[in-house]
């Protein structure tokens, strides 16, 4: 087990890596961070911002030897960081796992080989490729195997004419095709695993997005008792094949015969585990401390009922942020991210309101977002 006083670290260092560090630093850890950016939201908060890219042979040396464990806060880490990290301390998740999850063709080929269903798919890695599109469903999606988030990286295309164009759009970078569900909703699970297997779960969320970007998360989830069931067993298969150490999210479609795919995996905490930092006994964040350092998960129990609500840049008037609408109000918490320059579509901060059924957190959420835009 990692004593309090070690050096965890960072990489990337994001809003993901900030709320860790600030975790970590309650519990009596020291954090640094490895983030290539000069200004970044982890860097802020913690013990040391090592400011240098991921290929830096004598800044990772130094921060490989001085660190106790690694962990990662984006999935994009390049794994022959990860590997090279493994000589001086641990790395958690394994680098393994963090090139499974970053690669949507491997990932989506990996839960497949496991048994486990995912929308119908086909890898795309040239123009001929789309030649053998005669067994999809369309419409379908297109998507970059790699880098896309928050929707960005894909396109709904109705044919394959479609495919090829957005194909071409993209640079014809390796890409995957996957057919559209008829959605009745997504789910999503954050799990929690240390290096005896232990493994935790959250409270199942379920996710509202807006043009391709989380907007708002609620628990319970209101599906069926036996579908979030299923989904937490399926994400704990996941997990142990992957042998996957720290806190790990997947992501969940269920179409309109209450059937469960796969969408994605997330090697780390997740904007839908946000609502634990308010609603629960302890945060993801908390527990992901805990799982890296490899002590007994801490009990994930929500105590509340809770909707979180993304705060993008749209919410910013002149540069300034109607805090007023959320601190006058008892029920919410704010979480901004210290992010300086607010655009549109940016992630800025979340709020989350507590209540005690999920229709009232809901409706009291929607309501405050619906204030915060007005008055912005």
């Amino acid at each position: 087990m990692i004593e309090p006083d070690s050096i965890l670290g960072m990489l990337g260092g994001g809003q993901l890596g900030r709320m860790f560090a600030l975790a970590a630093a309650d519990m009596g850890y020291q954090v640094w961070v490895f983030d290539p950016n000069e200004h970044s939201p982890a860097g802020e908060v913690s013990a040391r911002h090592i400011q240098a890219n991921y290929d830096d042979y004598q800044a990772r040396e130094e921060f490989g030897k001085a660190c106790a464990v690694v962990t990662t806060e984006f999935e994009n880490i390049p794994s022959n960081t990860l590997e090279y990290l493994q000589a001086y301390c641990e790395v958690c998740p394994n680098p393994n796992s963090v090139n499974v999850a970053q690669n949507r063709i491997r990932e989506k080929s990996f839960v497949n080989d496991l048994g486990i269903p995912t929308s119908k798919f086909i890898a795309v890695n040239s123009q001929e490729d789309l030649n053998n599109t005669e067994h999809m469903c369309w419409p379908c999606i297109i998507k970059t195997a790699e880098f896309g988030y928050d929707g960005k990286g894909q396109h709904v295309v109705a044919d394959s004419d479609a495919a090829l164009r957005a194909f071409q759009s993209f640079g014809e970078v390796p890409c995957i095709l996957e057919e559209r569900i008829n959605l009745q909703c997504e789910i999503s699970v954050v799990l929690g695993r240390n290096k005896q297997g232990e493994v935790c779960f959250f409270p199942v969320a379920r996710n509202e997005h807006k043009n391709g970007i989380l907007h708002i998360s609620s628990v319970p989830a209101k599906v069926p008792l036996e579908l979030q069931t299923y989904a937490c067993e399926i994400a704990q298969r996941i997990a142990e094949q992957l042998d996957y150490i720290g806190i790990m999210t997947v992501e969940y479609f269920v179409d309109q015969d209450n059937q469960l795919m796969v969408n994605e995996i997330a090697p780390r905490v997740h904007n839908s585990g946000h609502y634990s930092m308010d609603a629960c006994h302890i945060s993801q964040f908390e527990q992901q401390v805990r799982m890296i350092c490899d002590w007994t998960p801490a009990d994930t129990q929500n105590y509340c009922a809770v909707a979180m609500v993304n705060i993008l840049g749209d919410a910013w008037k002149d540069d300034k942020f109607p805090s007023a609408v959320l601190f006058n109000d008892v029920n919410v918490t704010l979480h901004l991210y210290g992010k300086s320059g607010a655009k549109p579509s940016r992630k800025m901060g979340h709020f989350n309101v507590v209540a005690d059924n999920v229709d009232d957190a809901l409706r009291h959420a929607q309501n405050v977002y619906k204030k915060m835009m007005s008055e912005s």
